[in-house]
């Protein structure tokens, strides 16, 4: 066996529709396609509209103790400015590394329902006012 690419990430949510205005108002992710299932939830899709990459699973109670051991998800992302301002004005706390000899900036965050986020953006773009 050969993996070839990462699919998807899920996460729970408690608020379905506070989850998704978070993935796609704040960081521009668009919801699609999400084929008939019991449980609410949403795909949100990235420039492929034909590849979900992250789906959100709603509806039920969270989890006492979470499974599993994923210390956060990554996106490649653009804007890096744009996406601080944003931050800000929905009140959202990050930390934001600079990596020159990854050739990255990376911005962490926390969605509505405390999964790490990471967002890489190439190392040229300008340094943010923050």
């Amino acid at each position: 066996m050969t993996i070839e690419s990462m699919n998807h990430f899920t996460v729970l949510s408690s608020n379905l529709e506070k989850t998704k205005s978070f993935y796609i108002n704040l960081l521009g992710l668009t919801e699609g396609y999400r084929p008939p299932m019991a449980s609410e939830g949403a795909w949100l899709y990235a420039k492929d509209k034909n590849h979900s990459v992250l789906h959100i699973m709603a509806g039920r109670p969270m989890p006492e103790h979470a499974p599993g051991v994923i210390d956060h998800m990554a996106f490649t992302a653009a804007g890096l400015q744009s996406v601080i301002d944003t931050l800000k004005q929905h009140g959202i706390s990050y930390k934001l590394n600079r990596m020159p000899e990854l050739g990255i900036w990376q911005l962490f965050c926390f969605d509505p329902d405390g999964a790490r986020v990471e967002l890489d953006f190439a190392a040229d773009e300008p340094v943010p006012v923050e």
